[in-house]
């Protein structure tokens, strides 16, 4: 079985964890989790979200987020936008690697509770965004894909309906001169299985071989490290994770599902596969821990309870 020798690991604890986060959590402790995170070596962290406080208030203090993080040189710091605005208002921070993502959701009961937008009303939108995009010089990396294995209102999610919203949106690009390089793939709330996702992704991979592939995963009914393994198989080698197993969509209409799966279980799962994450996983531990006391709850991790395997191998026998 042939894994990948090395894979990137997006830390979107910071982001997709606190939209759904019933406690309020304080600024000042956002900005902590993130530059904790900042310590564990992660080539990526998802920092804050630029949205409608009206829609997700948890956000709503965005650039004081912002402002206050510190940058480790050896880290891209990402932020989430929807529409024009959104990439305005990250731009403005002068804080973020932009990266400029073109996203549609294949689910449009989810697509409308999500954004307020029809699938056909975000194909329509996304002429400005790519506008706004080139606007500001974002290089426009990324396809996505969300609700792409299935949805709580809609059911399952036939795969031949998600390449064919990929190909229209590469159509997009091309139409702006653009091919964006990598196609994420979002188990949103969590309907995928390691049948699915090894279907899918070998979908994708037949029509698009050049493009990189994303995994975006979630936990919601305990398949999402089972799933990250068939991606493993399949030779994908970029995943989204959340510290703790923090997040979950708030439209998601699954209400106290788990999140994401948690970034140090994943870590862990590679590193005893022989796959390099260049992350710390034992300052990854302690930051899981500090969230928890941070939000005064346990969290879905079982690596920060169980501890790394590696950390019980370096005990001297007696």
């Amino acid at each position: 079985m042939a894994f990948p020798k090395k894979v990137v690991i997006r830390e979107v604890g910071p982001r997709e964890g606190m939209q759904i986060e019933r406690t309020p959590v304080s600024t000042e402790d956002k900005i902590r989790l993130v530059d904790l995170l900042s310590e564990c070596n992660f080539p990526v962290i998802e920092v804050t979200s630029f949205v409608s406080p009206k829609w997700v208030p948890q956000m709503a203090d965005a650039e004081l987020i912002a402002k206050g993080f510190k940058r480790n040189p050896g880290t891209e710091y990402q932020a989430i936008y929807l529409n024009s605005k959104g990439i305005e208002r990250a731009q403005a921070t002068g804080k973020f690697d932009l990266e400029g993502v073109i996203s549609i959701i294949a689910s449009e009961t989810f697509s409308k509770k999500n954004t307020n937008r029809s699938i056909e009303e975000t194909f329509d939108e996304m002429d400005e965004r790519i506008a706004v995009l080139r606007k500001f010089d974002v290089p426009v990396s990324t396809v996505a894909v969300m609700t792409a294995f299935g949805c709580n209102y809609e059911g399952n999610v036939d795969s031949e309906h998600v390449v064919q919203l990929i190909s229209r949106t590469f159509e997009k690009a091309n139409a702006h001169g653009l091919n964006p390089d990598r196609i994420l793939l979002g188990d949103t709330v969590g309907w995928a299985n390691p049948v699915s996702i090894e279907y899918l992704v070998g979908e994708v991979q037949n029509k698009w071989p050049d493009k990189t592939i994303i995994l975006h995963l979630h936990d919601t009914r305990g398949m999402g490290l089972a799933n990250a393994y068939a991606g493993l198989k399949m030779g994908v080698t970029h995943f989204d994770s959340s510290v703790g197993g923090l997040g979950g969509c708030p439209f998601g209409g699954s209400k106290g599902a788990a999140g994401n799966i948690a970034t140090e279980d994943l870590v862990h799962m590679c590193h005893e596969l022989g796959i390099e994450t260049g992350i710390d996983l034992d300052k990854l531990i302690e930051v899981t821990l500090e969230a928890e006391r941070i939000l005064g709850r346990d969290l879905p991790s079982k690596v920060a309870k169980g501890g790394s395997l590696a950390s019980y191998r370096q005990v001297p026998s007696s």
